[in-house]
């Protein structure tokens, strides 16, 4: 019998006037592997701050077993930036013993690529205090892998991870001993690793058996129960009963029994897309012509990212982009974006983009858009238009679409300065589509989106008549609402992968292998590979000063957004501010171009 490590037992937690959760009892026990979600601020991360003892309740207990070793990964690390990664990571264990260390190697490629740690300026001897927020994380995350523990709290583990980083995550956790409560907006992760899920919604907690597609079979089920008519609920009554009746042997076969309700359950469920109704409206839109592109060549500063390529988007493409880092993603959207919006004068270094007449393009960038703070969300929203056609009769107000992304009514009259992150990522993307585009370039839409927000976001694309590229490390998003899967592979070509992500990660395994059997073979002699070496590190060490003046400069530009938005009727003071501005992009542009150059050599 499995062996109880935690157990939460009628616990309320209230903030202002708000119960984030109220009478909740769960336990956690070995073996378990527990996915957390929930809509954003409904009290997902205060629930496992909770089950860490991290937080206390205000009514109920928690209680951990004997002697439980738990580790924890939450938002925030408590990495000592005066302390390097080797010292946090493998506690200055000497080079003989972790690299003999199998998990010790495997966690450190997993997350870094390499048990040099490419990427980091002096490798394992980086200190830690100049680094992202990203490459922090992953530090964190490092840490506490390496250790043995009976139970794993973590925080949103995915973020700042890769496609490739999430997939290794994912079979890492499956092969642990360690039991696991994991909060994480990203699908295709919690159906990989988890095997019983906690809704929290509204101070409760709902519980679901299996993973994360079991548990949208299992709450639609509920949910439509909970809604249906009395008829309905007495003739779900009676199909249960007659069940019961058949006797021990029909027990015995539960579990098909829930296959079958949740096949019924959708039998009468269309596809998500009518593929061939959007495309004939998608192309009555747009024309023949979306995007064609001849021989184009992609730069970034003097690197080459793309080379030669010849590709069409075409009317109603719904394209995923996946690739490494670097590899030039968002720089063929921006080059795109750029020879549409200047209707073909501005091109790229080599070849020609042609960009048919009607094509009314919104591209959402990683960066949030800067709003006047002082507006309010269905201002923000009506500044674009009252009233959006989605397509195929499907027509909103501003208020309508504003509640879909989660702004109810009460929300709708919040300042725009007084939103999150999360909350202003929102507000932009259905700006976006209040405009009523017919292309959409989506750049990591789902960033900072809860798994509520991120379903209905796929509902209202399912529907919508228009060519569309997204970027995302989210597997499950690309997979939900693109068609086909494209790749970058850092070799300056784009492919079509018809088996989509899996393919993609087949493929950059088959590279790595490759790149690894090339760099035995080349055994350089000493004097050259010290002469690389030496200049590897001399261009790791400009780019974290450089990585240094980049976050300055980015503090900078944030102020001088705030000045500018505080002074907005100081027209003097304004146009003094937009020439600080100005400048300081200037000299970030500079910085960037530098740090492309030297990531090559790095």
């Amino acid at each position: 019998m499995a062996v109880n490590l935690v157990n939460v037992e009628s616990v309320s937690k209230v903030y202002g006037t708000r119960a984030l959760l109220d009478g909740v009892s769960l336990g956690v026990s070995e073996g378990d592997r527990i996915g957390v979600v929930g809509r954003n601020g409904d009290g997902k991360t205060t629930l496992i701050r909770m089950l860490a003892k991290l937080e206390e309740a205000d009514t109920g207990r928690v209680t951990h077993s004997g002697g439980l070793h738990l580790g924890v990964l939450t938002q925030h690390d408590s990495l000592d930036p005066t302390a390097t990664v080797r010292h946090e990571v493998i506690r200055d264990l000497a080079d003989h013993e972790w690299a003999g260390n199998a998990k010790i190697r495997d966690v450190l490629t997993g997350l870094f690529g390499g048990l040099d740690l490419p990427g980091f300026p002096q490798g394992l001897d980086t200190v830690i205090g100049p680094l992202s927020g990203g490459e922090r994380r992953r530090i964190a995350l490092a840490k506490l892998l390496i250790e043995e523990q009976d139970l794993i709290i973590l925080d949103e583990p995915t973020n700042h991870l890769d496609v490739e980083g999430i997939a290794w995550l994912a079979q890492h956790l499956r092969e642990r001993r360690s039991a696991l409560v994991c909060v994480t907006h990203d699908r295709w992760f919690l159906d990989q690793v988890c095997t019983r899920m906690w809704d929290v919604q509204k101070g409760a907690v709902y519980e679901y058996e299996g993973g994360y597609s079991d548990y949208v079979f299992a709450r639609a089920e509920r949910e439509r129960i909970a809604a249906t008519e009395e008829v309905k609920r007495q003739n779900l009554v009676r199909k249960e009963l007659a069940w019961l009746r058949r006797g021990a042997p029909a027990r015995t076969s539960k579990p098909r029994f829930r296959v079958e309700a949740a096949n019924e359950l959708i039998a009468d469920v269309p596809p998500p897309r009518d593929k061939s109704e959007l495309m004939k409206f998608a192309s009555s839109r747009l024309g023949r012509t979306v995007f064609d592109l001849e021989d184009v060549t992609v730069q970034a500063g003097p690197k080459v990212l793309l080379k030669h390529l010849t590709w069409q988007l075409g009317p109603g493409d719904r394209v995923g982009l996946v690739g490494v880092n670097g590899a030039g993603k968002t720089s063929l959207l921006r080059a795109m974006a750029e020879a549409a919006r200047s209707e073909g004068e501005t091109q790229p270094v080599a070849g020609r983009i042609s960009t048919g007449k009607t094509v009314k393009l919104a591209y959402l960038s990683q960066e949030v858009a800067e709003l006047d703070p002082t507006w309010r969300v269905l201002q923000a929203v009506q500044a674009v238009r009252d009233r959006v056609d989605l397509g195929t009769g499907r027509e909103l107000t501003a208020g309508q679409l504003c509640e879909t992304f989660g702004f109810n009514k009460e929300k709708q009259w919040t300042p725009v300065g007084d939103l999150s992150g999360g909350e202003r990522r929102r507000l932009q993307l259905l700006r976006l589509l209040m405009d009523e585009p017919n292309v959409l370039f989506l750049d990591e839409p789902t960033n900072d989106l809860d798994i509520e927000t991120l379903t209905q976001l796929e509902d209202l694309l399912d529907g919508w008549p228009g060519s569309m590229i997204v970027i995302s490390h989210d597997r499950f998003f690309i997979e939900r609402t693109t068609d086909n899967v494209f790749a970058l592979l850092g070799d300056g070509t784009l492919r079509m992968l018809p088996r989509g992500i899996d393919e993609y990660l087949e493929r950059r395994k088959r590279m790595e292998e490759v790149a690894a059997a090339a760099v035995l073979a080349a055994a350089p002699a000493p004097s050259a590979r010290a002469a690389s070496a030496a200049d590897a590190r001399a261009a790791k060490k400009e780019l974290q000063k450089i990585e240094r003046q980049l976050d300055k400069i980015s503090e900078k530009e944030s102020k001088l957004h705030t000045q500018i938005a505080d002074n907005a009727t100081d027209f003097e003071k304004v146009a003094k501010l937009d020439a600080e501005l100005r400048q300081l992009i200037g000299e970030r542009e500079e910085l960037e171009l530098r740090w492309l150059e030297l990531a090559e050599d790095a």
